[in-house]
């Protein structure tokens, strides 16, 4: 798949200087919680997902039919795939937003990193990986830090670590399952069919909620930037920034994507992790960047 397909042409300029894409990659992945902390100020987490995907949805079709890549008979023939990948999603942005009721936005991103545990155990279970022993005490010791985080006097902190850790799980499936049957997809249909069926399961979910609502014309500003900055053009990073970078050193650059959360955490809502979160996020931080370290010396040691 062509990682160009769906990049804005200032995006894909973007991509000429590492240093500046590394940056802004770290920046925008780092503004998930912050936006779902931001919309629970005017709309419920079922109702804010689905409007913001509605939008980051409607403005991927348009570029994309005027552009000339519109290929809806690759989202018909891809039509199970797309929908198994939109209910994870969604359900997965459901749980997200609702994680920032009980946790402040901080804390949900250093526990959302786990989602590297658990794509290396559906590596080990599914995928048939193997893992060094390095890679083994990385996952160790990034799995005691979720620990730490997770149990926490508090029932409100641990409803809002489980609500993390289980979509991070979801996403991390979803994630497995693209790699397994996706792959070969060009990108713009794959990104439009997953964008696309995320918004079609939050719709029930939305519409199935007491708190649907039209949003007032703040919530519909806040909605925008949600879904233009935090989908459309971070997902278009994302993938630019992994074609240009190593698979380690893109990992490792969005370990550090908590820290910047919890500094627009404190900036914008006076909320900062308590200090066992601080623990146990350094414990996740360390784990995940040994686990990527190995991976890459093995990737080298394969290409030697």
């Amino acid at each position: 798949m062509s990682d160009t397909d769906i990049a804005p042409p200032v995006v894909e300029r973007l991509t000429d200087n590492a240093a500046l894409v590394m940056g802004l990659l770290l920046v925008f992945d780092s503004l998930h919680y912050v936006f779902a902390r931001t919309l629970l100020d005017y709309l419920s987490p079922m109702v804010s997902g689905f409007y913001m995907l509605g939008i980051a949805t409607l403005v991927t079709f348009l570029y994309l039919w005027r552009r000339g890549q519109l290929r809806l008979d690759v989202l018909r023939k891809h039509l199970l795939f797309f929908l198994v990948v939109g209910l994870m999603v969604s359900g997965a942005t459901v749980l997200s937003f609702n994680s920032v009721r009980y946790v402040d936005a901080g804390t949900a991103s250093l526990l959302g990193r786990s989602a590297t545990i658990f794509s290396v155990a559906l590596g080990l279970l599914w995928l048939r990986d193997r893992l060094s022993a390095g890679e083994w005490a990385g996952a160790a010791i990034a799995l005691v830090g979720v620990i730490v985080i997770s149990f926490q006097p508090g029932d409100f902190l641990r409803l809002g670590s489980l609500f993390v850790l289980a979509s991070s799980f979801l996403y991390a499936l979803h994630t497995a399952v693209v790699k397994r049957y996706g792959e070969d997809m060009d990108f713009s249909s794959f990104f439009l069919g997953r964008i696309g069926a995320t918004t079609f399961f939050l719709f029930f979910f939305a519409v199935s909620s007491p708190d649907l609502v039209w949003p007032t014309w703040k919530a519909w500003l806040v909605l925008a930037l949600a879904g233009l900055i935090g989908i459309v053009i971070s997902r278009a990073l994302y993938y630019l920034a992994l074609r240009k970078l190593q698979l380690s050193n893109h990992a490792l650059i969005l370990t550090l994507s908590p820290v910047v959360a919890i500094i627009w955490s404190i900036l914008f809502f006076d909320e900062a992790p308590t200090l066992q979160s601080y623990q146990g996020g350094a414990l996740v931080i360390v784990g995940v960047m040994v686990l990527a370290w190995y991976q890459r010396q093995r990737r080298l040691q394969r290409a030697l």
